[in-house]
């Protein structure tokens, strides 16, 4: 089953739960990778977290059955998995402008999202710089946060407020930056061990290697650990040997980073993988930083292994 199969598979899966729940396992299983990396692909590609995709469809069948039925509205609300009528019709307004109960009156001007479909196109229009490499284990240590994933993928009541309101990896580098343990981090490094280049900062970042709670991924600010680390009060963190898919930005102004950041990992996510022969092992991936106080560069690393054959 190729990429594009198993990602449109995965969404399918999700349509026909939209009355009921999202089993975080057979979304696993349907999309042949981790359900946190099928959401932050799914975010990437599209541009809209799987979470809010979800609430989006969810309330646009509401607002047909609203339409087209005389069902109450707590009914409705209990239908869609919303734990009360008024959370529900907070939910239904945010989205369509207007209550459930306006909704039935015609002529009212509704919002609806249709189902999204994955396919791939061949655009060629921009070349696209990698390289493949393959390390032997090491260590990082660092500044570990635990940070929920999609809440609203099965609760829906969980994701009434925006998505902006939860929690981001930016926020740890922000609180880092400002509380000193950014530059603490980096004079505990110790230097950068000889497999990684030199140019680059003592500071970088981890995110999902290893496993933790259900709808929730590690996050790390890390430095590699070598003989002059001080690792003491760090959280220390194993990566396994793996071949490695590098994926570099080219500089930029360091107020364009999640940017370009988030269009890097689309082209990957949307281009090179559906099209390499590799795919993501896991949802392991590094972020590993360079560049001075005005501009950045930064690689992506993704662990990869060849796609079996069909």
């Amino acid at each position: 089953m190729d990429w594009l199969t198993r990602m449109n598979a995965a969404v399918s899966y999700i349509e026909e739960n939209l009355v009921g729940d999202i089993d975080h396992d057979k979304l696993s299983k349907i999309a042949c990778c981790s359900t946190n990396n099928f959401i932050r692909m799914f975010s990437f590609i599209t541009d809209v977290s799987l979470s809010e995709y979800v609430r989006r469809r969810r309330l646009t069948l509401a607002a047909l059955e609203l339409q087209n039925s005389d069902i109450k509205v707590i009914d409705l609300a209990m239908k869609y998995g919303y734990d009360s009528p008024v959370s529900f019709s907070r939910a239904f307004q945010i989205l369509h402008g207007v209550t459930p109960t306006e909704a039935r009156t015609d002529g009212v001007m509704l919002k609806a999202y249709p189902k999204i479909t994955f396919k791939l196109t061949i655009k060629g229009e921009k070349e696209m710089d990698y390289r493949i490499e393959t390390k032997e284990a090491f260590q990082v240590f660092g500044i570990e946060e635990i940070f929920k994933n999609e809440a609203g993928l099965i609760d829906p009541d969980s994701n009434v407020e925006p998505p902006d309101s939860l929690r981001k990896p930016s926020d740890l580098w922000d609180d880092c930056h400002a509380n000193g343990a950014y530059n603490k981090l980096f004079e505990d490094s110790g230097g950068m061990p000889s497999f990684i280049n030199p140019e680059l900062c003592h500071v970088h970042a981890a995110c999902d290697y290893r496993e933790t709670e259900t709808g929730t991924f590690p996050y790390m600010l890390c430095a590699f650990r070598t003989s002059d680390s001080k690792i003491d009060g760090y959280t220390l963190a194993q990566i396994p040997a793996h071949t490695w898919a590098i994926f570099p930005t080219g500089k930029f102004d360091w107020d364009d980073c999640g940017k370009v950041l988030g269009s890097l990992y689309k082209r990957i996510f949307s281009e090179w993988i559906p099209t390499s022969n590799y795919e993501q092992v896991g949802s392991l991936d590094l972020e590993l930083y360079g560049g001075d106080d005005k501009q950045g560069y930064v690689e992506i690393w993704l662990a990869i292994r060849e796609k079996a054959s069909s």
